[in-house]
């Protein structure tokens, strides 16, 4: 499998993603701006991957601020980290791995600060903290694999949108982990992949990987998905989310909503692969959550080729979200949440919560 990121103790080499499959660029980050860049840019994308690459630009960004303000007292610093993490907030607003990474990170600093930790061993828990984030996301993936693969009848036939798999995690993937799983599993036939327009994740990301990996995968359109349900037995449907209510709704990449409708139509089950970081347990409904729109140009060109007036307008919305209804299961790394949503994912919390 490919790596997304690798920490190398003072900076961030990144796959650039953006180049994939056509060229294999590692872009390395010397400091916090960079990697939000990146994220902004989709040189690095999915949602635990942004959550992991975050943690490690909030690592960088506190190794910044501890020689600029050298001399200053813990309140500034804390002030000055702040910022960064609020720079980092901003990049992307949808994936909710974001927030929870860069918060988590925020929050270390300040119970140590407390504790009156030197610099340098808030420093060191940071960089211990973001590996954990890093290595807890393989791990976790692995685990999401195997309790997927456990609802697939032998020789299954899946198709999936966007890319859920190593590209967009530490490692193994989620959609794509259950996919890797089956795979391993040997129960695995065929994977349909949505090139998922307008920037072709599907295509140029989920069937590069699965390629790479020999996992046999078949390439369609967008507006293919609703035929191939009709006409080629699938068994599933297996995305990944961006963020998920306490109802269940889950955002996801554009094109999902559409893609849970016609598996409904065809009775074809439907389920939503994620670690429980990607849960937002404060928002009651998928209406509260906050929809990224991206630039025009990302629908008027296609790899830098015009194919739309340059003038006309867009609605380039980068997510949709998918009702609860249309859901059969959402993965994680405890098992398979099922309806009823709402008092089911409030037991998933009460749950974390005993563990914290």
């Amino acid at each position: 499998m490919v790596k997304t990121m690798e920490w190398q103790g003072q900076s961030l080499l990144l796959l650039d993603q953006t180049k994939l499959p056509a060229e294999i660029v590692t872009i390395i980050c010397e400091d916090y701006r960079r990697v939000g860049e990146a994220i902004k840019r989709l040189e690095v994308r999915g949602a635990p991957a942004i959550g992991a690459a975050a943690a490690f630009a909030m690592t960088l960004g506190w190794q910044e601020i501890i020689v600029k303000y050298t001399g200053a007292g813990s309140e500034t610093l804390l002030i000055e980290f702040k910022k960064i993490k609020d720079f980092l907030l901003s990049t992307r607003p949808t994936a909710v791995n974001l927030a929870w990474a860069v918060n988590k990170m925020y929050m270390q600093v300040v119970s140590l600060t407390k504790e009156q930790r030197s610099l340098q061993d808030i420093g060191t828990a940071l960089e211990n903290l973001a590996c954990k984030i890093y290595q807890d996301d393989i791990a976790i993936n692995r685990q999401i694999g195997v309790h997927g693969a456990a609802l697939l009848p032998q020789q299954a036939s899946i198709l999936t949108h966007c890319n859920a798999g190593t590209l967009a995690t530490c490692g193994w993937g989620t959609a794509l982990g259950v996919v890797r799983q089956a795979f391993e599993d040997g129960r695995l036939a065929m994977v349909y992949a949505d090139e998922t327009r307008p920037l072709l994740q599907g295509a140029r990301l989920t069937a590069w990987e699965l390629t790479e990996d020999n996992i046999p995968v078949t390439l369609i359109t967008d507006n293919m998905a609703a035929w191939v349900m009709q006409t080629q037995h699938l068994d599933a449907v297996i995305v990944g989310a961006d963020r998920i209510a306490a109802n269940g709704d889950t955002a996801n990449k554009i094109g999902t909503y559409g893609v849970a409708l016609a598996a409904k139509h065809h009775h074809i089950p439907f389920y939503i692969a994620a670690p429980v970081s990607t849960f937002d347990f404060t928002l009651e409904n998928g209406n509260q959550i906050p929809i990224e729109e991206r630039a025009a140009d990302e629908v008027r060109l296609l790899q830098g080729v015009v194919t739309a007036p340059r003038q006309v307008k867009v609605f380039n919305p980068a997510f949709d979200v998918t009702p609860a209804e249309f859901i059969t299961g959402i993965i994680t790394e405890y098992g398979v949440v099922s309806a009823p949503y709402t008092e089911n994912i409030k037991k998933l919390q009460q749950k974390l919560q005993e563990e914290d």
